[in-house]
């Protein structure tokens, strides 16, 4: 059995995963919604990052336990960022690490081949320009989306110039407290 490539994506309702200039401000995150992915993190043994959002994870992960107010969450995804491999897409970036992957080129070939290794699901949180490429590629498995209840009207969109249709089939559906929703979705291939 193959590893699965599975995509945990914050949206506003009209599909942005951020705002204009980058903002997330919106994006509405809590106990219960840590809890939930924690799901995710818990079948992951990697993590699949663009350059701009693993250079921002390098600087608040790894420390993130050590902090004196570090919350439930911060300890959980800081033990699972330092254990994890990590592949990063990126034209730019230099090796840094041992467990890092650096893909900037070929990258169907490449990610198919990491797939085919033993090992856990590979887990893709943000990453907007990487997600696309992605998709293009028909690279991911599943889809985890945090729909926010807010409209942006304008932003960085999940979805952007498809070149064919994706059809998905829905595994669950989840209204949380906070008046995101969870909606997970597996491609139907």
């Amino acid at each position: 059995m193959s590893r699965r490539i599975i995509l945990s994506m914050h949206t506003s309702l009209d599909g942005f995963v951020a705002g204009s200039n980058g903002e997330m401000d919106w994006i509405k995150v809590d106990n219960e919604l840590f809890d939930h992915v924690g799901q995710l993190t818990d079948e992951a043994d990697t993590a699949l990052y663009g350059r701009v959002t693993y250079q921002m994870m390098e600087g608040y992960w790894p420390n993130a336990a050590d902090q004196p107010n570090a919350s439930k969450h911060d300890i959980e995804h800081s033990r699972w960022y330092k254990e994890v491999g990590k592949i990063v897409l990126s034209r730019t970036l230099q090796k840094q690490a041992d467990k890092l992957i650096l893909i900037s080129d070929d990258i169907a070939e490449k990610i198919n081949s990491i797939k085919q290794q033993s090992g856990k699901n590979i887990l893709i949180f943000g990453s907007p320009t990487a997600v696309h490429a992605l998709i293009k590629e028909n690279l991911i498995d599943e889809y985890w989306l945090f729909v926010n209840p807010v409209i942006l009207g304008a932003g960085i969109p999940l979805f952007t110039n498809l070149e064919q249709k994706i059809k998905l089939k829905r595994l669950s559906t989840k209204e949380l407290s906070s008046g995101v929703t969870a909606l997970n979705y597996v491609v139907d291939k």
